[in-house]
C-alpha cells in the first residue's frame, strides 16, 4: 500500500500537473483512507469493496467535516482508484460508479449519543401524547426496529426483556429490549393507554382517536421533536435505526449480532446501515499508522 501511495503522489504531481497544495490534500486524504483500511485489517487494495468506501465516508461524515471536505475526499479516492486501474494494479475501478449524489443517498444521517439524549428529553411524559411519543422514540432507538415494525407491534408482543417483531417477508424475530424502553412503554400503558384482556391483540401504539398509528405520523413526530431539540440534521425514523446500530458498534458489538437484531437476511445489508466503530478505528490507527506511533513514542 505504501508503494501505491508514493507512486500515486508522483502521478498527480508529474502527469496531472496539480498545484502543490492540492497534491498535499489528495495525498493526505488517501493516507487517512489507508489507515482506515488497515484498521479493518485490509492490506491490499484488491480486497476493497464499494461498501468499504461507503463505510469510510460515513465515518468521516460523523466527524462533522464540511460537505466540501467530504466531496474532496471522494474525489481523491475516485482519482486514486482510477490510477490503480490504469496502472494494472486493479482489474476494476470500484469507485467509478460512486457519484456524489448517489453516495450521499447511501450514507444516512446518524445522531450522536448526546443528540439522542436531547431528542428523548423533548416529549412531555406527563401528557398522554408525550408519554406515547417517548415510548415510541425509546423503542426505535433501543431496538433498531423499522418504523413499520414498530407501528405493527401488538400489546402481547412486548415482554419484560424482549419484543416479538414481524419483519419483512413475514419473518418473525425476537429482539432484546432495554430497561429505558420498557420503562417508557410501561409508563405509557399506565398513564395513557387503558388495556384489558380483550385488547391484548390490539396495536401497542394508537392515535388520540384510538386508531393504529401509521409511519407518517411517527415521521412527523420525530421531525417535530428534532426541531425542538435544536438538531439541524435531516432525520427520520430510520435515523434512529442507524444510530442504534452505530452506537452498538462503537461499544464493541459484533456486526453479526446487529444483523440479527436489525432483521437483515444478508450481512451485506447490515453493512449499508452500519459503519466501523470509531473507537475501534482509533485503536487500530494507533497500531498501524507510523505517524501515530512516532507521536506516541515521542511524547
Amino acid at each position: 500500500m505504501k508503494e501505491d501511495l508514493e507512486e500515486f503522489s508522483l502521478y498527480i504531481s508529474a502527469e496531472r500537473g496539480l498545484r502543490p497544495a492540492t497534491i498535499e490534500s489528495y495525498t493526505r486524504d488517501i493516507e487517512s483512507f489507508v489507515a482506515f483500511l488497515q484498521g479493518m485489517q485490509i492490506s491490499n487494495f484488491a480486497h476493497v469493496l464499494e461498501e468499504h468506501l461507503v463505510s469510510y465516508l460515513t465515518y468521516r461524515s460523523t466527524l462533522g467535516l464540511a460537505p466540501a471536505t467530504l466531496l474532496r475526499e471522494l474525489i481523491s479516492i475516485k482519482l486514486f482508484f482510477r490510477f490503480l486501474k490504469r496502472e494494472g494494479r486493479l482489474q476494476r475501478d470500484i469507485a467509478k460508479q460512486l457519484e456524489g449524489p448517489k453516495l450521499w443517498q447511501l450514507i444516512p444521517e446518524v445522531l450522536s449519543v448526546r443528540e439522542v439524549e436531547k431528542l428523548l428529553q423533548m416529549p412531555d411524559r406527563e401528557t398522554k401524547i408525550g408519554a406515547r411519543d417517548l415510548a415510541i422514540l425509546e423503542l426505535l432507538y433501543g431496538t433498531g426496529l423499522r418504523v413499520s415494525e414498530a407501528c405493527n407491534i401488538k400489546l402481547y408482543d412486548v415482554s419484560d426483556e424482549s419484543i416479538r417483531v414481524m419483519g419483512k417477508g413475514g419473518k418473525e424475530r425476537v429482539v432484546p429490549i432495554g430497561r429505558a424502553a420498557i420503562e417508557a412503554i410501561d409508563h405509557y400503558l399506565l398513564t395513557a393507554r387503558s388495556v384489558n384482556d380483550d385488547e391484548r391483540k390490539s396495536p401497542l401504539f394508537i392515535s388520540q382517536r384510538g386508531k393504529p398509528l401509521d409511519r407518517i405520523v411517527v415521521w412527523r413526530m420525530i421531525k417535530k421533536y428534532a426541531k425542538l431539540a435544536g438538531i439541524s440534521k435531516s432525520i427520520s425514523p430510520h435515523t434512529l435505526r442507524h444510530s442504534f446500530a452505530t452506537h452498538l458498534l462503537d461499544n464493541g458489538a459484533d456486526v453479526r449480532i446487529i444483523q440479527e437484531m436489525l432483521g437483515h437476511a444478508s450481512i451485506s445489508s447490515t453493512d449499508r446501515y452500519t459503519h466501523i466503530s470509531k473507537a475501534h478505528l482509533k485503536e487500530k490507527f494507533k497500531m498501524f499508522h507510523p505517524k501515530a506511533k512516532s507521536s506516541e513514542s515521542g511524547s
